[in-house]
């Protein structure tokens, strides 16, 4: 049997956590779905995390990282594993600094970023922006945790340690599972013969979850740290070689990342004016497109990265076009499938995992839908923006992440103003700007390489994959004898084997990326 690449190995580990990840998160949701159902507390919690998130994405989570590790794959090539842990140090104490500082701006400026007409959440009543108000202050305490807690997922990559890491979003999921089943609660109940205490914060209880999953991101991968022999410098040193490169691609890489994160505050921004239980229909239809996107995409961009970012620095360019070639290939004509496949079988799950009522149910489904039109771009954009950013070239995310931003906020304007009744679905749709990203990006990659990056086969064996396969699964859930969570789930199999012949090409590339 051929042995796996180095890069698939690193891959199907991070996959295999993120699949873990998931199954938390799906069972964190449920819980929270259950106890609070499709109402304003559960809008407003998610309304909430959206400005702490934010600004841990754009100064450690996304940005910091991301510009971090190709400098510091760098400096452990040339300098030696002390000089580098010098440079994450400073890097982690700046971000550090930063965030404690823009949390408190957030805090204080807390009721206008709010109630603004251009703020997060315009369209709910005094009372209610109150509660979000809240909940947004509470939440920028495990902003701050994480503002060194991401990047010390980034430093343990750059050493090619994905272990840990992969682990640390499990841990936070964990944590909030634990606060919606005991914070939350205001009375004590029993699971599986457990008996479990309340403490009876009801929504708080769930930003409290969010803290404590914080805080076991971070502890989880402190072993790791300590196994790479890592050294705190007290220090910041902005004048420090190493800290000005990578402060000179996190410049654009900040502004990026805001792009990233205004899209969603359009989104909420834009729900918070349409029924209620829109925000959460996009909050969770995001979140089950996110499943194969972080299994496929986000796994196999994480794990090229610090390679990626060798070849660059080695100027190895041919091997450099290869690995993204083949990375592109995979995703595209794997992503097509599962999102036709998991499309067609979708209604009865979401029936059945959330408990939403029925006209809750089908707003979720179709939102759903909508964002799995747009799992191919999200993918190819993790890895064609992560390849940019090894070459340090991070004005091209810039520039591309606007234009999505602008094709969004025109199909969120259409939407609202002539479209109203489509709701989250629509606001879900606009966000096909991501493929016009992906494609913008795809495009400019090629120009940069001396041979073209080659998808057009992977994409045409992926789209008939999507058609036959989604088709194969729609008919046989609904033409199958049987309850419907059981026809849908055996529709979904019958897809996946009509499909997998087709993509047979790529499923084999996959093993040797």
């Amino acid at each position: 049997m051929k042995k796996l690449s180095f890069l698939t190995r690193t891959s199907f580990l991070i996959a295999a956590f993120f699949g873990i990840d998931k199954v938390l998160a799906f069972l964190r949701s449920i819980v929270i779905a259950r106890q609070f159902s499709i109402s304003f507390e559960l809008d407003a919690f998610n309304i909430a995390n959206n400005l702490p998130d934010m600004l841990f994405a754009l100064i450690s989570g996304g940005a910091m990282s991301m510009a971090l590790i190709p400098v510091l794959s760098e400096y452990l090539t040339t300098r030696g594993r002390p000089e580098a842990w010098k440079l994450f140090s400073r890097i982690a104490n700046l971000a550090f600094v930063v965030t404690a500082a823009a949390g408190i701006i957030i805090a204080i400026f807390a009721e206008q970023i709010v109630r603004s007409e251009i703020g997060i959440a315009p369209g709910f009543g005094v009372e209610q922006q109150d509660v979000i108000i809240k909940l947004m202050r509470l939440n920028l305490i495990a902003t701050t945790i994480f503002s060194v807690s991401g990047l010390v997922m980034g430093g343990l990559q750059a050493n090619q340690h994905f272990f840990l890491p992969a682990m640390a979003p499990a841990l936070y999921n964990i944590g909030q599972i634990f606060g919606a089943l005991v914070f939350s609660p205001t009375e004590p109940y029993r699971i599986a013969g457990i008996q479990l205490p309340a403490l009876g914060l009801g929504i708080e209880g769930l930003v409290y979850g969010v803290i404590l999953g914080a805080a076991l991101h971070l502890g989880i991968q402190i072993p790791g740290l300590i196994k790479y022999h890592f050294k705190w410098t007290p220090s910041i040193n902005l004048k420090d070689e190493g800290v000005r490169a990578v402060l000179k691609i996190i410049g654009p890489r900040l502004v990026t990342m805001l792009g990233i994160q205004l899209v969603f505050i359009a989104r909420d921004n834009f729900a918070s004016r349409l029924e209620i239980g829109a925000v959460t229909a996009l909050t969770y239809g995001w979140m089950i497109m996110q499943v194969p996107e972080t299994l496929l995409g986000t796994a196999i961009a994480t794990a090229i990265l610090p390679t990626l970012s060798e070849y660059a620095a080695a100027e190895n360019w041919t091997k450099f076009r290869e690995t993204v070639e083949r990375a592109i290939q995979v995703l595209i004509a794997l992503t097509l499938p599962a999102a036709a496949i998991l499309g067609a079988g979708l209604l009865p799950l979401v029936r059945a995992v959330f408990g939403f009522d029925v006209d809750g149910t089908a707003l979720l489904t179709w939102t759903a839908r909508a964002y799995l039109l747009t799992l191919a771009g999200y993918a190819i954009q993790e890895v064609l923006s992560r390849a940019f950013y090894a070459r340090k070239e991070a004005l091209v995310p810039l520039a591309t992440i606007f234009v999505r931003f602008g094709l969004y906020l025109v199909g969120g304007i259409v939407i609202l103003n002539y479209f109203p009744e489509l709701s989250a679905i629509g606001l879900a749709l606009a966000e096909l700007a991501a493929v016009v990203e992906a494609g913008l990006m795809l495009w400019i990659m090629r120009a940069r390489l001396t041979e073209g990056v080659s998808a057009l086969p992977s994409f045409l064996r992926g789209l008939l994959a999507a058609i036959l396969g989604g088709t194969s699964a729609y008919l046989a859930a609904l033409y199958l004898p049987g309850g419907a969570i059981i026809t849908a789930i055996i529709g979904m199999l019958i897809g996946a084997g009509v499909a997998i012949p087709i993509i047979w090409k790529e499923i084999r590339l996959l093993f040797n990326l």
